[in-house]
């Protein structure tokens, strides 16, 4: 008997630093790095359910996950998605898509004062 089994899935890791061992900018107290990946596969052209985009990897995952660690904004974010378009098509044959952003939380400090 044979049996296939595909899925989409997504997820989100996130690892806290020591503001001293991570250079973000002044102003900035880094807290932690966040990485959001979202996969989903294809069979015959038609996608199981994944969201695969960058707005969904970016402003539904990391974001959010980066706000409920306490940080006021995410910096050096870097993403990376695959096409979809062009031979990248012939991928939906058989095959999957991907979609990952990452970036280092970031608290902002106020300017001692003089």
């Amino acid at each position: 008997m044979f049996v296939l089994t595909v899925a989409a899935c997504s997820s989100i890791s996130t690892v806290r630093v020591q503001p001293e061992s991570v250079y973000v900018g002044p102003h900035l107290r880094p807290i932690a790095m966040v990485h959001a990946q979202v996969t989903s596969a294809y069979i015959l052209f038609i996608a199981i359910p994944g969201h695969v985009s960058l707005d969904q990897v970016v402003n539904r995952m990391l974001l959010p996950a980066a706000k409920a660690l306490g940080a006021d904004k995410v910096v050096d974010i870097k993403v990376d998605i695959t096409p979809d378009n062009g031979i990248w098509t012939l991928r939906k044959l058989l095959g999957w898509r991907s979609a990952e952003a990452s970036g280092v939380a970031v608290v902002v400090e106020d300017e001692p004062k003089p």
